[in-house]
């Protein structure tokens, strides 16, 4: 199995004529990635490389049967991108675009619950399922099949540990971009349940930053829910109180809110192994494989 993305997908892009869009469907269709359709408003009738082109999401779902959406449209563009999609009943909604003001994100995410869609994003790479399908910019060569799930709130982050633990012979099952901004689509609680309930994942790598309360919440349901065993990082350690650091949501308040220290005391008291870096995560991953664990 995985989860969010498999081989079923039928995957519309949002922003296909555009450079980013169309370098990134010529990725996706290389990798295997049933990319349906394209929207671009005004380039109806179109087509890029064989996909074709529509002026609306409504009338790309009529006419594909897509069953999800990446948006690759600059910041000011997203809110309208994706209410549209929402709109049109699509399920599952990528976005990859940073600096999406975050009352735009407030207004979608708002949409997306209300219409029991699924929202990842902004700032987020997209979301992998090795060997089955790709909806994002990650550099797929580097990710292989296998049973651990990966969560990120940093993309780069996420490359290393992937690219280690395929070079390790350590598959993955699904890898997702939550992405680091203030108000993600789905964060790590609503990403936990999917992963503890699919058969092929049988760890879970989730790596957090400073800012926010995402890992202590996933903590709470860790404790109450969890059966697979979690491996976290926690990025920004030596962050200064009141900065942000590169992701808008990466920020300690100056009472240490959000600060590595009580993100990481609340994982390991749910029984959490926690990573001092990306090279850790790989040594636990590891150790699990020689327990026979994963």
């Amino acid at each position: 199995m995985s989860i969010i993305i498999d081989e079923n997908t039928r995957l519309i892009v949002q922003g296909i004529t555009g450079r980013e869009g169309t370098f990134h469907t010529e990725q996706m269709l290389q990798y295997g990635t049933k990319v349906v359709a394209g929207v671009t408003p005004g380039k109806g009738g179109q087509e890029v490389l064989g996909v074709p082109v529509f002026n609306t999401v409504r009338e790309a779902m009529e006419k594909t049967d897509a069953n999800a959406t990446v948006v690759f449209v600059p910041a000011r563009f997203m809110k309208a991108s994706v209410l549209e999609a929402l709109d049109a009943g699509v399920p599952t909604v990528l976005t990859i675009a940073e600096h999406v003001p975050v009352q735009d994100m407030m207004v979608c995410y708002r949409l997306a619950r209300l219409k029991g869609a699924r929202l990842f994003g902004p700032n987020s790479f997209g979301i992998i399922s090795p060997g089955k399908s790709k909806a994002g910019f990650m550099a797929h060569r580097i990710f292989t099949p296998g049973n651990v799930g990966l969560m990120s709130r940093s993309a780069t982050n996420c490359y290393e540990t992937v690219f280690m633990l395929s070079n390790n012979g350590i598959g993955q099952s699904t890898c997702i971009g939550v992405g680091g901004d203030m108000i993600p689509g789905s964060t790590f609680v609503d990403l936990l349940g999917d992963f503890n309930a699919d058969e092929q994942t049988k760890a879970i790598v989730m790596i957090g930053e400073i800012g926010g309360n995402e890992e202590e919440l996933a903590a709470e349901w860790i404790k109450k829910n969890g059966s697979k065993p979690v491996i976290a990082l926690i990025a920004g350690k030596n962050a200064p109180k009141g900065r942000s650091m590169g992701h808008a949501g990466a920020i300690v308040s100056a009472d240490g809110t959000g600060s590595a220290a009580s993100k990481e005391k609340a994982l390991a008291a749910a029984g959490v192994l926690i990573a001092e870096n990306t090279q850790h995560i790989v040594d636990i991953c590891l150790k699990l494989k020689e327990e026979g664990r994963i």
